[in-house]
């Protein structure tokens, strides 16, 4: 029983040396392509990132953006104010004169007022959708300056990438490659607000 024991024992020192060579000299293969690559690139790998949040706050193009939204967006939801306000109207109106109308007068005022409320659902639908559509272009346009400013900003290829953090997506950043003031400068420079 002795010998079997020292006999098993002694088969899986051998084992496990064997796989601890496997291991490490397959993860010497793996690694020397990675440690090429970084000396390709002369050993500097830079991530350079900017808060978001802070760009929209303070750039003053995409606030001018946001301005003109949310004038058209107010635009829009008078008109819709003011056509439901038309639809209360009549319906107070062919409340008041219910008792007095014929058949057919009733069926033509049950009529008019599934038109009116089609028509509201449809126009409120529309400018939901022409409101969406002008946010996403507004989205898209500051989004287009920003990242035509950051191939300029990085035309010495200083960092390998520029991210915009998030506080659900970062969770630890260094301030030593917090470029977001850099950025607000250089596009409140270059994409002056028009007055």
């Amino acid at each position: 029983m002795k010998n079997f024991t020292l006999l098993f024992n002694t088969v899986l020192a051998v084992a496990v040396a064997i796989l601890f060579y496997l291991h490490f000299s397959t993860c010497n293969k793996c690694s020397a392509p990675a440690a090429s690559a970084a000396g390709k690139q002369g050993g500097k790998f830079k991530i350079a990132y900017f808060d978001l949040d802070s760009v929209e706050n303070n750039f003053e193009y995409y606030k001018q953006g946001e301005k003109a939204y949310y004038s058209l967006e107010q635009q829009k939801r008078n008109e819709l104010a003011s056509k439901k306000d038309a639809y209360i109207a009549k319906a107070k109106e062919y409340q008041a004169k219910g008792q007095n109308m014929s058949q057919a007068e009733l069926a033509t005022a049950q009529q008019d007022m599934a038109q009116r409320e089609k028509d509201y659902t449809q126009d409120e639908q529309q400018k939901s959708q022409e409101l969406q559509a002008e946010k996403f272009k507004t989205l898209q346009d500051a989004n287009k300056k920003i990242q035509d400013y950051l191939k300029e900003y990085n035309k010495d290829k200083t960092y390998a990438f520029i991210i915009s953090s998030s506080a659900d997506l970062v969770y630890y950043k260094d301030s030593a490659y917090d470029i977001t003031n850099d950025l607000v400068k250089g596009l409140n420079d270059l994409y002056k607000p028009k007055k």
